[in-house]
């Protein structure tokens, strides 16, 4: 069973029809712009939370993730003109872990796939400038790889081969590093490039690599004019290294003893790192026949007769010239007494020469480099900590028996050594304690918690605040004009009612009820003189 509505919502519409049109559009206005905050306002608390996936991409790699975005079905979103793209913070990681595994992106650079895309009727020279512009990217993109830079550019000045040797150049290669805010590379990992870039082109050596960051500095000095000029860094590197070695080795015997925070120790180490090599060669006394080595020995024989015959060896033997002799260490000559055979006289002489063996004895030295020519060591140590059983602490210095235990423990450690000029200094005082720096502590509407939570309140109530003046600014008082109107047009057709009943009574009275009808026009006069008054009115002037 339907329920009629009442005849004030009938009224109110009626009169809502009968508004001029200007007030009908602010309505509507009203209305939608509640509806449209009202939906906004749910968006925005529903929508997810967009953070950063990639910024500063080129077209290429940006065209590429968006349609891998579109794939995977992860909405995205631009910003700051579409210099960085933004997709929920929820799947950030998620992300950048598929398109990773993807090849994406692949950064400005391009590398060797610059050869996939070779042209038919492409000249020597346009694929000779091809390869050395992926060769380029290849190297920056593996140069990039290091956590301390973001980007890398390679250049690389490659001459033309040429036959004459004269007329042939080296090649020659330039490194532009772009490093991370608060990164720095040593000189170990500059030299790595250097010799990567090197390594990586023909004939390149690694002294025609030039290396050079974001600041313009030099990154790639050659260390020869370091040498030259009295500085070796390796060895200033040395240097410190075995400094530390030497602190670390203190520090880690005495921390048990004296705790961690009482302890400071320095060590000032004098390295010599002079090359020096030696020589020598020297020679014993000459040994006796008997226990020297004999080095070579000649022995030769005489003989001669009366009769003068032919005597030595036949051939072309005895021709020759003979053999020079060295001189003899030690010559020991053998006379001998003519004999004589068959009634002949003859001689016979012999000649016996031995040579030995010099002792010779040579040393070469070389000493080594970076030796410890003097150690210096100071440590100090804090005064001892004593605690009573109240648990109140007071400091005491350390006695003589303690410190010279601490003494012999850090010429133990460092292997002290007095020839070499090595001393140790051992001072036992009172620690400044730290000075605490106050750190204020943010005020309460500070806090990042308090910020979140304002900031969301804040935005309900500027949502209500619009809301509640559309409705209580806007509609409502125009709800109100309508039930005003309603009503003072409900007063009109009453009054109207009334004073048509009013004159039809006088007008045309009742046959029997004059009395009766002059008490009404008495009574209706007291109570609503005006209806009266206008009806009289209307009679004077005609209008009956």
């Amino acid at each position: 069973m339907a329920v009629a509505p009442s005849p004030s919502l009938l009224s109110q519409l009626r009169l809502l029809g009968d508004l001029p049109m200007q007030r009908k559009i602010g309505l509507m206005v009203a209305a939608a712009a509640i509806i449209a905050i009202l939906v906004g306002a749910w968006l925005w608390e529903t929508s997810p939370d967009y953070r950063v996936l990639y910024s500063n991409l080129s077209d290429k790699d940006g065209g590429a993730i968006i349609a891998s975005l579109q794939q995977m079905n992860v909405p995205y979103k631009f910003a700051e003109g579409g210099a960085a793209l933004l997709v929920p913070a929820d799947k950030v990681n998620e992300v950048r872990l598929k398109l990773a595994s993807q090849g994406l992106p692949k950064g400005s650079l391009v590398g060797f796939e610059l050869m996939e895309n070779e042209k038919f009727g492409t000249s020597q020279f346009q694929e000779q400038i091809n390869y050395q512009r992926g060769l380029e990217g290849e190297l920056a993109r593996t140069i990039q790889s290091l956590s301390q830079v973001q980007s890398a550019r390679v250049h690389l000045a490659i001459p033309k081969p040429s036959v004459f040797v004269r007329e042939r150049e080296s090649p020659s290669a330039s490194v532009l590093l772009d490093l991370y805010p608060g990164k720095i590379l040593d000189p170990g990992q500059v030299a790595a490039i250097a010799h990567f870039v090197s390594s990586s082109v023909a004939d390149l050596s690694v002294k025609n690599v030039t290396i050079v960051d974001q600041n313009g500095n030099l990154l790639s000095q050659p260390v020869d004019s370091l040498i030259a000029s009295g500085l070796d860094p390796t060895q200033m590197k040395y240097i410190q290294a075995t400094e530390r070695s030497y602190i670390k080795r203190i520090e880690d015997i005495l921390t048990p003893v004296v705790g961690a925070t009482n302890l400071r120790a320095q060590v000032t180490a004098d390295l010599d790192f002079s090359q020096v090599e030696n020589t020598s060669e020297s020679y014993k006394p000459n040994q006796a026949p008997g226990t020297a080595a004999v080095r070579s020995e000649q022995t030769s024989e005489t003989s001669s007769n009366s009769e003068q015959k032919a005597n030595g060896v036949p051939g072309s033997l005895s021709n020759q010239p003979p053999a020079p002799v060295s001189a003899p260490v030690a010559a020991a000559p053998t006379p001998t007494k003519p004999t004589s055979t068959s009634g002949n006289s003859s001689n016979v002489q012999k000649d016996s020469t031995t040579n030995y063996e010099v002792d010779k004895t040579i040393q070469h030295t070389r000493r080594p480099v970076g030796s410890i020519r003097r150690l210096s060591v100071a440590v100090v140590v804090n005064y001892k900590k004593i605690v009573d059983a109240k648990g109140k602490a007071t400091y005491k210095p350390l006695s003589a028996k303690e410190i010279g235990q601490i003494t012999a423990l850090v010429k133990e450690t460092m292997g002290f050594d007095a020839t070499r000029g090595d001393t140790v200094n051992i001072s036992n005082v009172a620690f400044t304690p730290p000075e605490s720096e106050a750190v204020p502590a943010l005020p309460w509407w500070k806090q990042p918690e308090i910020i979140s939570l304002a900031t969301t309140i804040a935005k309900n109530l500027a949502i209500a605040a619009v809301v509640g003046y559309l409705i209580f600014g806007i509609i409502r008082p125009a709800m109100n004009g309508l039930k005003n109107q309603a009503a003072e047009a409900a007063a009109k057709e009453q009054a109207a009612a009334e004073a048509e009943a009013v004159h039809d009574h006088l007008v045309h009275p009742h046959p029997n009820s004059e009395g009766s009808t002059v008490e009404a026009a008495r009574e209706l006069a007291r109570q609503n003189p005006q209806l009266v008054a206008n009806v009289i009115k209307g009679w004077v002037s005609g209008n009956e």
